[in-house]
């Protein structure tokens, strides 16, 4: 076995960080933490990644962009950059995240949307989903409906519809300590492991809507600050198999999801429930673990390189992300005619939610193989 000593020799330190070094407020500074979202890679990373091996102000692509995190880093370090994905609500957090905004108009929105929820008495929650009345309970399906009515009234809908998703994922009926995929509506009281006493599921949902819509005025009016002046972000909804993703960008910069681990619609069922959103679940990478999704897996991801490689400026790098404990990457890499020109191991101390134990990554440096 290898001694810690041999063991971080392997390991680039300058993108590994200890929880003291960088704690979680900072993982999760502005809009990163608009909505939660299992998976993504801490800017801490994209943020070096780009200063390493990305020309100054070099346009960047991430073809897997998830809840755009690479997008929001690349504006905050003074890069254009392009985001694909095939999940509608990743493309609306996305836009909300990296859109350009009057912060007066947008404060005054949710301050009146927050003050109608005060002054209204939302009424049942009749004519709800299924899903609607059997992970809510009945006060907090009603202010959650009655949130939903106001949205496309207000010129920032987006942010309100952000807003709905991220307080809608608080207030199910589930356990405090379970929420990134309960498996049943909790409709009793339980011990929480979370807090060590006994607790009840949430009952209501205005005081998380309330809280909400001002923490995300804050996170958009902090990012505001810090973002480089007259960079933008696109963002595409779509395949990125089958989308034309752009030219002449400085670098791919991406993390593609892993077969079988996370399924990246089901994550969000409450957003795709509430705000009435298109599922394409069944055309998402990495659905599954049986022989025949990894094989589906690879040749998805590997067309998805290849295209986005074609866009890439001559000798532009392809940074990819990935934890490959099936060893799937030479092939891909090879399918998609990229040559690997070096690989960089980061010790990741601390993933989403409740995971113990050594977690390691690698960053996988390629170009095309026609390049030198």
């Amino acid at each position: 076995m290898a001694t810690q000593d041999a063991l971080y020799d392997r390991i680039d330190l300058e993108l590994s960080w200890s929880e003291r070094d960088l704690p979680e407020r900072e993982r999760t500074k502005h809009v990163h933490r608009l909505h939660p979202y299992l998976g993504k890679f801490i800017p801490q990373l994209v943020e070096t990644l780009l200063a390493r091996y990305v020309r100054p102000g070099g346009p960047v692509l991430d073809p897997f962009a998830g809840s755009g995190t690479t997008l929001v880093q690349a504006l905050e370090s003074g890069h254009d950059a392009t985001g694909v994905d095939i999940a509608a609500f990743n493309a609306l957090l996305m836009r909300v995240k990296t859109d350009e905004y009057n912060l007066f108009v947008l404060e005054r929105e949710l301050r009146d949307a927050c003050a109608r929820l005060d002054a209204a008495e939302p009424g049942g929650h009749e004519g709800a989903s299924a899903y609607v009345r059997r992970w809510f309970a009945p006060r907090a399906a009603a202010e959650l409906l009655f949130f939903r009515s106001l949205v496309d009234e207000y010129e920032h809908a987006d942010v309100l519809r952000v807003v709905l998703a991220r307080a809608a994922r608080s207030a199910r009926r589930t356990t405090h300590f379970d929420l990134d995929f309960p498996r049943a509506p909790q409709r009793g009281a339980y011990w929480c492991h979370k807090h060590k006493r006994e607790c009840r599921p949430v009952a209501r949902a205005d005081h998380f809507l309330r809280r909400y819509a001002l923490d995300t005025l804050a996170r958009i009016r902090a990012f505001s600050r810090v973002r480089a002046k007259g960079r933008t972000a696109s963002v595409l909804h779509g395949d990125a198999r089958a989308l034309g993703l752009g030219a002449d960008h400085a670098a791919v910069l991406t993390s593609p999801p892993y077969p079988g681990l996370i399924d990246y619609h089901e994550q969000h069922r409450y957003a795709y429930e509430l705000l009435g959103l298109e599922d394409r679940g069944a055309s998402e990478l990495g659905r599954g673990a049986t022989k025949a999704a990894i094989a589906d897996y690879v040749d998805g991801v590997a067309d998805v390189l290849r295209r986005s490689a074609e866009q890439l400026e001559d000798g532009a790098p392809v940074l990819v992300v990935v934890n490959d404990r099936r060893e799937l990457y030479p092939s891909i890499l090879e399918q998609a005619g990229l040559r690997l020109e070096h690989r960089v191991r980061r010790h990741v101390n601390r993933r989403t939610g409740r995971r113990a134990g050594e977690y390691f990554e690698d960053v996988l440096i390629a170009r095309t193989s026609m390049q030198r």
